[in-house]
């Protein structure tokens, strides 16, 4: 994993522990067409939507971020903040989520 970034490291590991519950994801692209501050992560796992924004180094989702991540859970889903602190927690932190 030389040469990634340090949220690179931490959305590849949330990947693979994504892959191995066989959970469904999709990653959206930041573009000019896209809603902006959508989470980097949107998961269908066992019939709940979950929402993941990746951070490292100490980094802040932003307030359109946190906008984002409120209203998923308004709309009844799940959200979540993870990084390099948490991420190898996170087979737990979302099957604790969809109980």
């Amino acid at each position: 994993m030389s040469g990634m970034t340090p949220e690179g490291k931490v959305k590849k590991k949330v990947k693979t522990c994504l892959e191995l519950l066989g959970a469904y994801y999709a990653m959206p692209v930041a573009s000019g067409f896209g809603n902006a501050g959508v989470p980097d992560f949107l998961i269908c796992y066992k019939g709940r939507f979950i929402a993941i924004e990746t951070k490292a180094n100490g980094g802040k989702a932003t307030a359109l971020q946190l906008k984002n991540l409120d209203q998923i859970i308004e709309a009844g889903g799940v959200s979540m903040i993870v990084d390099e602190n948490n991420v190898g927690n996170l087979k737990e932190m979302i099957q604790e989520s969809i109980k």
